[in-house]
């Protein structure tokens, strides 16, 4: 067994561990879209039923609420699109892991959207603090509460055991759209009684609170899946793997994710084992390591300890 030679093939199937590496079958992902879509569309009729009550009846959170619902909507779209294609294409020997990548990038563009409807929503709040309004407050109540159904509805579509990254950052989009929803009947409610007009505005900036929140929430999930953070505690896989026998190091150890549903691992191990026999019965105690560790595609590689470890080392370890 030379010192570069791989004691195990990263083969497609091992002891039970099955990796699909031209479309990643994840069957739970045709679900995901189809979840995704039906999200886009309620919350398109939300968008523009609560808008058109807002403008009609003079409530800026209303309004502030509708933006956020148009904003989550094309969020929506385009987690559906990214989950569809990274679904449907890409699935050749060209695209090596697919488009699931598009996963990521999509919630990247979901969180920057998020931004400018900040913006948006404390302008409009500040000139409403200048020069309140009166509202109406059937209608504004009737129409606020039509929303929260969208969103509890909704959530009801998306939640599960496990949620895509798209999933997970539409369903932080959900969940503060609901409050949002909650904060504009408690706001004209409590405006009917006190009269107090200014506090339309102010609850219409707290909205803005929750939705910047919610930016930061799905930038940093994407990022991190760009920037090639490791998933899980390097450290902590080191130790188990130093631990089985036959393993005298752990030269290099990288890990990635490609979306949030596929995991990668590389790792490098020295060992004294002599056999082939002994050698693959490592390895296949490497790769059950990492599975556990929620590694869906891993790369083994065994050598000796050779002469020239410190050279191979800097030139191939990091």
């Amino acid at each position: 067994m030379s010192p570069h030679e791989s004691a195990h093939p990263h083969d497609d199937s091992h002891d039970g561990h099955t990796h699909d590496h031209g479309g990643h079958g994840h069957g739970s992902e045709s679900t995901s879209s189809r979840k995704l879509a039906a999200v886009s569309l309620i919350n398109a009729v939300g968008f523009f039923v609560e808008l058109a009550g807002g403008l009609a009846f003079g409530s800026v959170a209303l309004i502030s609420d509708a933006v956020h619902m148009l904003f989550d909507a094309l969020a929506y779209v385009m987690a559906f699109a990214a989950a569809y294609i990274a679904e449907d294409y890409g699935n050749g020997e060209r695209w090596s892991y697919g488009l699931h990548r598009l996963e990521p990038f999509a919630a990247f563009l979901n969180g920057l959207l998020l931004l400018p409807m900040v913006a948006f929503i404390l302008w409009e709040s500040y000139q409403r603090f200048l020069e309140p309004i009166a509202i109406g407050t059937g209608p504004t109540i009737a129409i606020a509460l039509g929303g929260l159904a969208v969103n509890i509805g909704s959530v009801y579509i998306l939640h599960g055991d496990a949620m895509s990254l798209n999933e997970k950052g539409a369903f932080y989009h959900l969940l503060g759209d609901a409050g949002g929803s909650v904060a504009v009947i408690v706001s004209v409610l409590t405006i009917e009684l006190t009269g107090i007009r200014v506090i339309d505005p102010i609850t219409a900036a707290l909205i803005a609170v929750v939705v910047t929140w919610s930016a930061a929430t799905v930038l940093r999930g994407s990022g991190e899946i760009f920037f090639l953070k490791t998933p899980f505690e390097s450290d902590e896989i080191r130790s188990h793997i130093r631990d089985i026998e036959g393993v005298t190091a752990v030269d290099d150890f990288h890990a990635w994710q490609i979306c949030s549903q596929i995991t990668v691992a590389t790792v490098h191990v020295e060992t004294d084992v002599e056999t082939m026999i002994d050698a693959e019965a490592i390895s296949r105690r490497i790769h059950d390591e990492l599975a556990d560790h929620g590694v869906d595609h891993a790369t083994v590689e065994l050598s000796p300890r050779y002469a020239d470890r410190d050279v191979h080392l800097d030139t191939h370890c990091h």
